[in-house]
């Protein structure tokens, strides 16, 4: 049997009945039916470990913790609720007939749930703001608005920017960021300009260029969901490229002293030369983010070399089971390396001052 799962059946699930139309479909994506046939113990070969788990259709005989037994139908009201939720814990369970489960992460649904509550009870609206263009007709938007941009999306919740943050720093973000409308040729950030702002495309489209011999040279298209303006904050240096929108569009940006603390604090880790060493006896992976001249002079043994320039080419390429301790010479190039990689859902560390705190007999040399 094909269960047909849509957004009305979710609505009638807690707590995700309280999600609105658009998050109810984007949840849809993330939810997996399993199909148990009768007599089979549906937890035996997958646990409600880290899952939310409803019986959509069928009947299920549970066995608690206390010894207990409660047959639970698909149309009863505790089929509304997660499965094992309740005190004590499920032992077993066995399908009385074939039946139907949903489960979803259970992190991600939560997420998802603080930060509905949250916005049913933020303070009141806030504004788009026009850069250098005066439009009188500029339209008012809530901390609701925003949590429907792309930003704060499931997808970026569960594998992007704000996977890895504690919830009051989501929650904070949705306080200080800043919504902006944008148009067609508008110069976002200047090479060459102090870095001030940390960016995300809700909409519309932006190339990325920088100076060589005269020459204004392509090195990147962004579209909506992508971030920018995040390596200059994080290594302390001007910015080394310049960012044009290509079409009318919203951005959101966070300031420097915000990005500082919400962003950039809890997503980038550092290690001590001798952690460093230890964590890669243990799997880790040296990743050296210099340039390859630099790489071929003095690298670490094993190091594989993806200069910061390719960073982001790399995403999707390096491995997401593996550890990465990444490498600079002095821990500012790494640093911004770390956070592009932690934004997408890697675990990444940084050595800590770099080669600069690494004794010189253990690096390789290529002269």
């Amino acid at each position: 049997m094909t269960y047909a799962l849509d957004i009305k059946v979710l609505a009638g699930l807690e707590p995700i009945s309280s999600f609105g139309p658009a998050r109810l479909r984007e949840l849809l994506d993330y939810c997996h039916i399993e199909t148990v046939f009768k007599g089979s113990d549906p937890f035996k070969a997958h646990g409600l470990q880290g899952q939310s788990v409803y019986l959509l259709d069928g009947e299920l005989e549970l066995v608690y913790q206390d010894g207990n037994r409660v047959v639970v139908g698909a149309q009863s009201e505790w089929a509304k609720h997660p499965l094992g939720k309740r005190q004590p814990s499920i032992v077993s369970a066995s399908a009385l007939r074939e039946s139907q489960l949903l489960r979803v992460d259970d992190e991600l649904l939560d997420r998802i749930v603080t930060l509905d509550q949250f916005s049913q009870h933020a303070p009141v609206e806030r504004s788009f703001s026009v850069p250098g263009h005066a439009d009188p007709n500029d339209a008012s938007t809530s901390i609701k608005r925003l949590l429907n941009s792309s930003m704060f999306s499931a997808d970026n919740l569960k594998n992007g920017p704000l996977a890895h943050l504690p919830m009051a720093n989501v929650s904070a973000l949705l306080q200080r960021i800043e919504a902006i409308a944008v148009w067609e040729g508008d110069v976002i950030i200047r090479e060459g300009d102090e870095g001030d702002y940390y960016y995300l495309i809700d909409s519309g489209r932006a190339q990325v260029t920088r100076r060589v011999g005269g020459v204004d040279l392509l090195l990147a298209n962004l579209k909506a969901g992508d971030v920018f303006g995040e390596e200059a904050l994080v290594s302390d240096v001007k910015r080394n490229a310049t960012v044009t929108m290509k079409s009318n569009g919203v951005l959101l940006r966070l300031g420097r002293q915000d990005f500082m603390e919400l962003l950039q604090e809890p997503l980038l880790h550092k290690l001590s030369y001798e952690q460093a060493v230890r964590a890669v006896a243990q799997g880790a992976v040296w990743l050296d983010v210099r340039h390859p001249p630099e790489y071929r002079y003095d690298r670490l043994p094993g190091a594989m070399n993806v200069p910061l320039n390719d960073i982001r080419n790399a995403l999707g390429v390096l491995d997401p089971g593996k550890k990465y301790i990444a490498y600079c010479q002095s821990g500012r190039r790494s640093a911004a390396a770390a956070f592009i990689l932690a934004q997408a859902g890697y675990d990444v560390r940084v050595l800590d001052g770099g080669l600069w705190s690494v004794p010189k007999t253990t690096q390789n040399t290529e002269r």
